[in-house]
Order: structure tokens, then C-alpha cells, then sequence
């Protein structure tokens, strides 16, 4: 014998919140009654009278005293009227979507327009609904009736019993839009229902036997039962499988089965051990299908299916349990796929037991998030150091966020140093301490100052132990000002001088590094007393003049570029980092009064290079030495003359001697 057992089958979420209620209420030893039978199964019915909570068939035959419980199917407003005038407490179980109906019908009622009910007219649930038009509902339940329903333009609102047969219904429809041309429609057969009777057609289209399960009296049983049969031609409806007698019959057959909306667990379990030749008191059986889960239970499970929006997940109860995708993770990014599988073992947390279509919602988010608000706890308390991404800028400081815990860091804790603009943080992945917390409200305090503290500390202690003059290190470039650059050597911080940076002259460190920038360096010096230290950082291979050793000489013919002048001459650059000196009396083959006379700034122009002293590191240069002496006028030629045996000629070594005090001056 081979069995299939429908997903949908049994209790729905009216019923199963309406029992849940009943059991707890039961517990006070309170007298209650149920105003008619809670659900129309008898073995239900009889269980719940062995603990004090009995059925009455109206307000008359109520106890003094008692508490009386409106069922699932809902009564209309005379009967709240009724109770309310007796002084009756009463506890209103009406299923959430019998009364979504409710409402629809008075309001529509209220508005003037005449009501159609498709249902049975005999059901307890649609009496109650047309209590609510006054009593003067119109009650269609077959197609026959439909078509006998007389045309006429009266607005009409037409709403259906949450448990009727959607196929029926739709042709209901299909009439009765023909003869009421001013309709409003509501759906409302209730989503699990259909999906019962949709599932049980499928199941009993491939079955030999179809087994449904369920009481005599129930409406949304019978409505299974000749769903089934009419796919299936072996088809019972039994209110337990002790009606069946022996299992002969079943042998080698493929049996579905499927149970009604008020069929309890313990019915549909009963029929599987039969099956299964196990033998189990209906009492153990029942005691077990009444195991509940409670919103805040953090339960096991095992995937059952992995879907793009949620995951379904058997929890071992009578409904399976559902992780929408936007509970598996607090990364929204992430999707259900790259989080579980089919047959993974998944840790819950249960949401709320039974939501509008009669399922568990379940959350991994949550479970996360009280994991890791625990772990946040544990942080605090035992001083662990913690790492998360700064989120935002918020007033006074910023926020960090752990794993989904928004950890507040004051503007005074967020770094070492003073920070005027806290927006480069954010997006920076950042160490922090917790230093303050506030469990009730769930606030928590962090310090980045005081990991960055704690590590400069132990790696300035480290620095110490080994640093000596001449030490090389790799460091960064942590701030800089008008005459250096600060530079981190890991815990310490050493300057390297403004003149260190290059060996030619610049006004300010940015010119040459950045902050951030790494930079090779060596100890040039330490002052023991105030543990301060300066760095080199210019390298002898890169001294321009030990580089212009190898290309200038005497007497060489060199372009060099005019970069500033003087009363006594101009200075013009040979090379990078290199100038050399043109005296006012070099610049041209005649006298002038000053450099500006026949030189501009960024002028190039062709020199002779007259005098080197690598030790001082000072070159002359001459213009005139490659020009030609321009001829004496006529007039000027006696004077000139004159003048010319007075002058006393410059040689090389007075040349040198005059860029010397230029040079100095």
C-alpha cells in the first residue's frame, strides 16, 4: 500500500487559532461555553466538554456565570445585542476572514444595496453573514438558483462563504452578472480553502482510493469529498478510519488522503498509523496534535524548499513554517538560494504562529540579530574589540555598524587625533572598543581612539626597544605642515624637515608627498628627553651635484635657464637642483646697469661655464665669454682707449672669488 498524504489537509487558520484560544482559557477552570459546537467534528467537540468548555445551542441554555465563546462561523449583530442586554461575557472567535465579511456586508447594507450570499443556506457561517444585511440577504447556492435570480438593476453586492466550491461559484457568477447588471464583487472564499480543494483534485486524479476525512456535518468536508469523488470514483468520507473496518480493501492501492478544514491532526496522524499497522490511543494522538509553537520560540527545522521569495520549512508540527526572503538575511542583497537548501537543518526564530493565511512565519534576520546583540553583550563585558563599517555622520559623532547593531562613536572617540571633518570615515571599515551600553534600550558606545591608543602604545614600545640613529624604516605620511612632513613609523611619529624632502628647493612639503603616501626614511637624529625624532629622507645617489660631477666641467658650453636675478647677477638652472651664477659684468659684451637690461625670468640661453667649486658647490657662468667684443664708435675710441690701459683684466680666480660673495650675499 502506498499513501500521500495532501499538504493542505486539516485544521485551517480560523480553526486552529480558535482551538489554540479554547485550550488556554480551559486551563482556568472557568465555566465556558461554546455557542454551538466549536467546529463540526464531533471528536473535537467531545474532548473539549471533558475539559469544561461544552456546546449550547443558544443564550437560554447558558449557565450562570459562563463565559460564552462565538465560534469560528460567526454570528450576526443581534446576537451581540442579545448577549450584551443578558450581561453574557462572551469571547468572539470569529475566524479574521468571516469577519473581513462581515464588515463588507454591513457597510454595502448600510449603503442601500441588496446583498447575494453564494453559499449554503443552512450554514451557521452564512447566517451569521446575513445578519449582518438585516436578515434580507439574498442566499444562492447552486447554479439553478443563480439562473432563477430575476434581472434587475438594483446595485448589488454579492460575497460568498469562505469555505464554498470556487468551480461552482465561478459559474454562480457567470449567472448571476447576466441578470444583475450593477454588481460588486467579493471574493472571498477563503485562499487556504481553494488551495485544499485544488490540491485534493490534483492528489485524487492520480490515487486508486481517496480517503477525506473530516465530520458528517461539515460543509467544507463534504465539499472535498465530492471534489475527490468526482476525479476519483473510490473515494470515503469518514469521520475516522475506524469506518472503514478492515484494510483489505487498500491493499496494493495508491490511497490519497485529505481532511477538511476542521479536522484535527490527530484524525489525519490516527489514519497514517493505521496504515502503518500502528496502534496509538486517541488520546496520546490528540495530546500531540495540540503541541503548539509560540511567537518568540526559537526552533529547528529542516528546508523543505527553497523558492526566489521565501523558504518553506518543516518544523515537525501541522503546518510547515515560512522564512520570507527578506528574513533570511540583513543583507538585502543576499538571496534564499545562497543561504540554504533543500534538507539543510535551519535555527529559527517564530515570528508570529499563524498570520492571515494560516501560516508559521519564521526569521533566520531575527535569530541573527538576538545572536549577535548577545555576542555585542559578551564584547562589552569581557572588553573584545570589535570591527565594523562607519554608516553614517550623525550629530555629535557617527555611527558603526555591527553586524546589523548600530554602535554610536562620538566625534572625541572616532579617531587619535582630532578629525574637523567626520565624513572621510564613512564607508571606512574601522577597530572599536565598546565602552558604554544600555541593554534595555539596546544603545551602544564605541571607541576607535581607544583600540588606536592601545596598539600605538604596544607598537611604540616595541619601536623603542630597537630604534638607533641610522635605522631605516617604511613609513606614512600622516600629516603635514609649512616645514615637514609628520611621518608614522608604525606607533611613533618621526618629522622629516622640509630641507630632507628634496635636494632641490621647494616652498611647501605638498609639493613632494601626500598624506597617506608611503615613504622610505632613516633616524637622523633622536632626542632621548623628548623622544622626538628626525628622519632623512633624501638619497646621496640623487644629489644633483653628485650628478652634475659626472656631466659639467670648465670651459663646457651649457643652455642653462635664467630663474632669478639680482643687482649683481642672474642665476640661471644647468640642471635639476643645479644653478650657477652669471655676473652682471658676464651678461654682455658692454656694460649695463642691471640683469634686467638684457634678461628676462625663463629666458634660456647659451653659457660658457667658467668656474666650479664642487666643495662649495657654487658655478660661474659666462654669456659674454661667447660673444664678440663689440668695436668701439670713433668718439669713444681715445677714451676708450684711456680706459683700456687702466683696466685691469678679470681672471678666473677673481671671477670665482666675486660669485663666492654673490653667492653669499
Amino acid at each position: 500500500m502506498e499513501y500521500v498524504v495532501a499538504k493542505t489537509a486539516g485544521f485551517c487558520f480560523g480553526v486552529a487559532r480558535a482551538l489554540e484560544m479554547l485550550e488556554k482559557n480551559a486551563e482556568d477552570g472557568k465555566l465556558y461555553h461554546t455557542l454551538g459546537p466549536i467546529i463540526h467534528n464531533p471528536l473535537v467537540v467531545e474532548d473539549l466538554a471533558k475539559k469544561g468548555i461544552t456546546a449550547i445551542d443558544s443564550l437560554e441554555d447558558a449557565k450562570p456565570g459562563a463565559t460564552v465563546f462565538v465560534r469560528t462561523h460567526g454570528v450576526g449583530p443581534d446576537l451581540y445585542e442579545e448577549m450584551k442586554q443578558k450581561g453574557i461575557e462572551y469571547i468572539d472567535l470569529t475566524c479574521p476572514f468571516v469577519k473581513k465579511i462581515h464588515d463588507i456586508v454591513k457597510k454595502h447594507h448600510e449603503e442601500g444595496m441588496r446583498i447575494i450570499i453564494i453559499g449554503d443556506k443552512n450554514h451557521p457561517e452564512v447566517l451569521g453573514i446575513s445578519g449582518w444585511a438585516g436578515s434580507d440577504a439574498l442566499i444562492v447556492g447552486s447554479e439553478d438558483e443563480a439562473k432563477a435570480v430575476e434581472e434587475n438593476k438594483i446595485p448589488t453586492c454579492i460575497v460568498a462563504q469562505t469555505t464554498f466550491n470556487r468551480n461552482i461559484y465561478k459559474k454562480i457568477i457567470f449567472f448571476l452578472k447576466k441578470t444583475c447588471k450593477n454588481t460588486v464583487v467579493f471574493d472571498t472564499i477563503c485562499s487556504a480553502t481553494h488551495k485544499r480543494q485544488e490540491e485534493a483534485l490534483n492528489l485524487a486524479r492520480t490515487m486508486d482510493v481517496m480517503i477525506v476525512l473530516g465530520g458528517r456535518n461539515s460543509s467544507n468536508t463534504q465539499k472535498l469529498y465530492d471534489i475527490c469523488k468526482e476525479a476519483c470514483p473510490v473515494s470515503y468520507c469518514l469521520e475516522s478510519m475506524d469506518e472503514l473496518g478492515n484494510m483489505n480493501a487498500l491493499l496494493g492501492k495508491r490511497v490519497g488522503i485529505t481532511a477538511g478544514a476542521s479536522t484535527p491532526a490527530v484524525i489525519i496522524k490516527e489514519a497514517i498509523n493505521k496504515m502503518e499497522n500502528q496502534e496509538q490511543s486517541f488520546a496520546t494522538l490528540f495530546e500531540e496534535s495540540l503541541k503548539t509553537l509560540n511567537t518568540g520560540d526559537v526552533v529547528t527545522g529542516t528546508v523543505i524548499e527553497v523558492r526566489p521569495n521565501e523558504v518553506i520549512v518543516d518544523l515537525q508540527v501541522k503546518q510547515d513554517g515560512i522564512i520570507p526572503a527578506s528574513e533570511i538575511s540583513d543583507d538585502p542583497s543576499v538571496t534564499p538560494e545562497q543561504v540554504v537548501k533543500a534538507g539543510d537543518e535551519i535555527e529559527v526564530f517564530v515570528v508570529r504562529v499563524n498570520d492571515a493565511d494560516g501560516n508559521i512565519m519564521l526569521s533566520r534576520r531575527k535569530l541573527d540579530a538576538i545572536e549577535t546583540w548577545n555576542g555585542v553583550v559578551k564584547a562589552y563585558e569581557e572588553g573584545t574589540i570589535l570591527s565594523g563599517k562607519i554608516a553614517s555622520v550623525v550629530n555629535g559623532g557617527v555611527i558603526a555598524m555591527y553586524k546589523g547593531v548600530k554602535v554610536f562613536i562620538p566625534a572625541s572617540l572616532a579617531s587619535d587625533r582630532f578629525l574637523s571633518d567626520l565624513s572621510e570615515l564613512v564607508g571606512k571599515e574601522v577597530e572599536f572598543k565598546l565602552v558604554d551600553m544600555n541593554e534595555k534600550r539596546r544603545r551602544v558606545v564605541g571607541s576607535v581612539k581607544a583600540v588606536m591608543l592601545a596598539q600605538k602604545n604596544e607598537l611604540e614600545s616595541k619601536f623603542w626597544e630597537t630604534a638607533a640613529v641610522g635605522n631605516t624604516y617604511s613609513g606614512v605620511v600622516k600629516s603635514l605642515t609649512n616645514f615637514g612632513a609628520f611621518v608614522d613609523l608604525g606607533g611613533v611619529d618621526g618629522l622629516v624637515h622640509i630641507s630632507e624632502l628634496s635636494w632641490k628647493r621647494i616652498k611647501h612639503p605638498s609639493e613632494v608627498v601626500s598624506v597617506g603616501d608611503t615613504l622610505d626614511v632613516y633616524i637622523k637624529d633622536i632626542n632621548e628627553e623628548t623622544k622626538k625624532i628626525s628622519l632623512g629622507f633624501k638619497k646621496a645617489e640623487d644629489n644633483p651635484w653628485e650628478i652634475a660631477k659626472k656631466s659639467l666641467e670648465v670651459d663646457a658650453t651649457v643652455k642653462a635657464k635664467i630663474v632669478r636675478m639680482l643687482p649683481f647677477g642672474a642665476f640661471a638652472e644647468i640642471l635639476p637642483g643645479i644653478d650657477g651664477l652669471i655676473h652682471i659684468s658676464q651678461i654682455a659684451n658692454k656694460r649695463i646697469a642691471k640683469p634686467q637690461d638684457e634678461l628676462e625670468i625663463g629666458q634660456e640661453v647659451e653659457t660658457k661655464i667658467v668656474d666650479i667649486n664642487w666643495e662649495t658647490k657654487k658655478i660661474g657662468l659666462s654669456i659674454r665669454a661667447l660673444l664678440p667684443e663689440e668695436a668701439p664708435k670713433a668718439e669713444e675710441a681715445a677714451p676708450a682707449a684711456e680706459a683700456a690701459e687702466e683696466e685691469v683684466p678679470v681672471h678666473k680666480e677673481e671671477l670665482g672669488a666675486t660669485i663666492g660673495e654673490a653667492v653669499e650675499e
